[in-house]
């Protein structure tokens, strides 16, 4: 899984309509850059520019009406362009950027900042992985580091206001799943700066750093967690028991906030990037639900299990067998699983990324209420790699039979291949080498699951079974997630639809309801973007019969980087009739 991220623009020049269309274009999307980099300074340092790493985004009900501003100047400029005498490549331009600005604008106008946090993110989780995100060689990096150290308290101040805003206009997460969310934040409240997360960097320094420099940078490191970070974490944990989780809302349905109807249709339109019906998604899930439980049960008859469907899913729950006995185990398996992936990749691909990943464990302070995993992205220019997340929390709650499928979807051939190739694409406007079109990004990730029956791996029925649980899982999303935003769906029913179609484990069918009901429409977007690649390849397929060349079509569907899914369709039947043509 990975976040969405929000494009700001430029007041308009009128002197640059006098200029060619693609010179206007350029302007306006290098103009677009600059200030999201100087409006986000986190974003900025994660895209590999360091010019803000002393600084952190101003959330200032005042900033983010200056920044929709912005935006509608933006489109106004995009408007005024002669787009008829630009090419083909630059009109793929345009539309993504549009859409980005479109719907950054709509997140402004539905309110959506004053609820800035999930279930299992925000901006305070974010802060939390700041020391192993920033670029830490110089006295001057440290400097910077402690400078956002100090910044830290004011941040919180601001979120929090837009929080108590967010009270008064009935525009809260749900109450209900907010149980447990105090652990978040705890771990960040120490006594001792030394034993904070923070603190990390300052316990090594490079060696080009003299001992009085690292002395004082130690210092000043303690004083500005002790001073702002660990008061910021309190102040907000104080805020969250005492004000905000007792004057939650108590509906889950977007439909119930202010203008939810609206707001939960444009969701539906942005995280599947096609113009599509709440309901229609909702019938779409259900016929997948319905073919995919058909392919369950034949598996379930070639392992000569006996009983019901609800008794094979216990049997699947509570067999030690399927369990691992350590947290070290579930890393060995992930890591092995994922090794061996690793070597298939040239019989899939043609082109292959130069990042390479590792694994971790999923965070103490995230693990409780997180998903089974998760890839984290390396900040460009840094000395990371990309990780991917697994969680080993509660490990009688993390089955080994859908282990193949999860380091699939989120290492290779998935997210890391995918986002690491994206990033690495050359002369495509920096805002599309960040684009994160969740239909395509999440598409592909559950695409790339299914690509290990073509490279051999889910040899026994149980793993194959496990396959087919994590697609039920997506085809469920899309009638769960439709049912509880807005036909009136409750939580207990939508578990029990999970529960009694998935072989997931009881835990993470809660925890996987809690974040549909904390990020709305979201969910969709795997399932969506999934059958439309696995429908341009078989377009594909059928078109050129034999000469049909799995490892071009990947490059294909991935050389443009995350696109809206009806370019990608444009993209695909393109090179259909250019192939068909030779």
């Amino acid at each position: 899984m990975i976040k969405r991220i929000l494009l700001l623009g430029l007041v308009s020049l009128a002197a640059c309509n006098r200029r060619p269309p693609s010179e206007q274009l350029q302007n306006l999307f290098d103009d677009a850059w600059k200030f999201q980099l100087a409006e986000n300074p986190l974003f900025a340092t994660s895209a590999g520019t360091n010019d803000f790493n002393d600084r952190l985004p101003s959330v200032s009900l005042s900033d983010l009406k200056r920044r929709a501003d912005f935006q509608r100047d933006l489109l106004k400029r995009l408007d005024a362009l002669d787009k008829s005498r630009l090419g083909d490549e630059e009109q793929l331009d345009v539309e993504i950027f549009q859409v980005q600005v479109q719907d950054a604008l709509a997140e402004f106008e539905h309110q959506s900042f004053l609820i800035p946090i999930t279930v299992d993110s925000g901006f305070h989780i974010e802060f939390a992985r700041l020391p192993k995100q920033v670029p830490l060689r110089t006295a001057r990096d440290y400097d910077n580091y402690i400078q956002r150290l100090r910044a830290f308290f004011a941040y919180v101040q601001q979120n929090v206001q837009l929080m108590k805003r967010g009270i008064e206009t009935g525009i809260t997460l749900p109450r209900v799943v907010l149980d447990g969310y105090e652990a978040t934040i705890q771990s960040q409240v120490v006594e001792d700066p030394e034993q904070s997360d923070f603190f990390v960097p300052f316990r090594t320094f490079p060696v080009t750093l003299s001992s009085a420099e690292q002395d004082r940078l130690r210092q000043a490191g303690k004083a500005a967690i002790s001073q702002s970070v660990v008061p910021g974490y309190r102040e907000f944990l104080r805020f969250m028991q005492q004000e905000y989780m007792p004057k939650a809302r108590l509906t889950i349905a977007t439909s119930d906030l202010p203008n939810g109807r609206d707001y939960y249709a444009y969701l539906v339109r942005h995280y599947t990037t096609l113009p599509l019906a709440a309901a229609e998604v909702h019938q779409t899930g259900l016929a997948e639900v319905q073919r995919i439980r058909v392919e369950m049960d034949d598996v379930i008859r070639k392992t000569g299990f006996s009983g019901s469907f609800a008794e094979f899913l216990k049997f699947l729950r509570t067999d030690p067998r399927f369990y691992a006995k350590s947290p070290e185990q579930l890393l060995k398996e992930a890591s092995y699983i994922a090794k061996q992936m690793d070597g298939k990749l040239p019989s899939l691909f043609k082109t292959l990324p130069r990042l390479p990943y590792g694994l971790q464990p999923v965070p103490d302070d995230l693990a409780p209420k997180y998903t089974g995993g998760r890839y984290i992205d390396a900040p460009i220019g840094s000395t990371q790699p990309g990780y991917y997340w697994v969680n080993t929390y509660a490990l009688q709650n993390r089955p080994l039979y859908v282990l193949e499928a999860l380091t699939f979807h989120e290492a290779v051939p998935g997210h890391h291949l995918q986002i690491a190739l994206q990033q690495e694409l050359k002369g495509l406007p920096d805002f599309r080498r960040f684009a994160g079109m969740v239909a395509f990004v999440e598409g592909w990730a559950l695409y790339s699951e299914r690509l290990g029956l073509e490279a051999g791996f889910y040899r026994d029925p149980y793993s194959q079974f496990g396959r087919l649980t994590y697609e039920m899982w997506r085809a469920c999303r899309l009638v769960v997630d439709t049912g509880m935003h807005t036909m009136g769906w409750t939580r207990e029913k939508a578990m029990e639809f999970l529960a009694s179609n998935t072989a997931l484990s009881l835990h993470e069918v809660k925890t996987e309801t809690d974040r549909y009901i904390a990020s709305p429409g979201q969910a969709l977007a795997y399932k969506i973007g999934e059958l439309k690649i696995r429908q341009l390849r078989r377009e594909a397929e059928q078109a050129l019969g034999e000469s049909f060349d799995v490892r071009e079509f990947h490059d294909v569907v991935l050389r443009c980087g995350a696109i809206p899914l009806a370019a990608l369709e444009r993209q695909v039947k393109s090179y259909i009739r250019a192939k068909a043509a030779r």
